[in-house]
């Protein structure tokens, strides 16, 4: 089990005229400080020329595992040929975990004629990648269900990231990616409003893990989308339950039910968090979670 951030951070709250590495540093902070990784530059990275250089100025200040993140072909209108190229200097440079966002796939649908044009762009932009680079894809924003899964991992992905807040039908997705590749459930809220407790964030890690027998090693939690628009306080007490809520899915089983509400899930649930008998619900046992502070 692990977690990471799917998308940026708001700005530090350092000194109007800090330095970029300055910047870079807080952010990449703040992920290990609760346990994320792969971490990411969070949108605050080092100017450079190129996808691999930007990367390499990110991954030259820490020791973590740290992803690199590129916007694929269907969302950006760029041939699968160019995204490619920058795909593979990345992994020539030694990135080891290329997140590639597609948000464009939620205006997909059932219409045929998107459905092959995302289908043969993703395949023509991981045909071939190596073992040692594990190809992410990650979809937020909306709900992409109706494309299908099988147009949207047509491509050779380890793993699929989806918005479970701003798109609850992902999880029609995440229940069908094949047991040999990942599910990372975009569970924690974008809004200031939010707040999300250990219990919903289990639910769906268990309920993913679950799925298709996939067991715990193959799910991650993340947010579901870039939390830029908050306050950097607000930010970073997301990140913080995020990580918790990961170290918790690793825990004893008694350690998971001292630290849960057994009122925000069910019992089979809270019992041994292998997963509830249907999608749960993350805003209603978000809620849940909120009254009872």
């Amino acid at each position: 089990m692990f977690a990471t951030l799917l998308g940026g951070l708001p700005r530090p709250p350092l000194d109007d005229d800090a330095a970029p590495e300055a910047l870079l540093d807080a952010c990449l902070e703040l992920q290990l400080d609760h346990g994320l990784e792969p971490v990411v530059d969070a949108g605050w990275s080092l100017s450079a020329d190129g996808v691999a250089e930007t990367w390499r100025g990110t991954a030259a200040r820490t020791k973590a595992l740290t992803k690199a993140v590129v916007t694929g072909p269907f969302t950006s209108g760029r041939p699968a040929d160019v995204v490619r190229g920058g795909m593979l200097a990345l992994a020539d440079a030694g990135c080891r975990w290329i997140e590639v966002h597609e948000p464009g796939a939620v205006a997909i649908g059932q219409d045929p004629e998107a459905r092959a044009r995302f289908g043969d762009a993703h395949r023509a932009l991981t045909d071939g990648f190596g073992g040692d680079v594990h190809l992410s894809l990650a979809i937020v924003g909306g709900n992409a269900d109706t494309a299908g899964i099988e147009t949207i991992l047509a491509g050779a992905y380890a793993s699929l990231a989806v918005d479970l807040i701003g798109g609850p039908d992902n999880w029609r997705l995440a229940v069908n990616v094949p047991a040999e590749r990942g599910v990372i459930c975009g569970a924690v809220s974008t809004t200031i409003d939010d707040v999300e407790g250990p219990e919903v964030l289990l639910w769906a890690a268990g309920y993913a893990a679950s799925s298709m027998a996939r067991g715990w090693d193959r799910v991650g939690l993340a947010t579901a989308g870039p939390l830029t628009d908050l306050p950097w306080d607000v930010a970073a007490a997301k990140l913080r339950r995020l990580g918790d809520a990961a170290r918790l899915a690793t825990a004893s089983p008694e350690v998971r039910r001292a630290a849960i509400d057994p009122r925000a899930i069910n019992a089979r649930t809270a019992a041994g968090f292998s997963g509830p008998a249907r999608p749960p619900s993350p805003n209603r046992a978000a809620r849940r979670a909120r009254r009872r502070t």
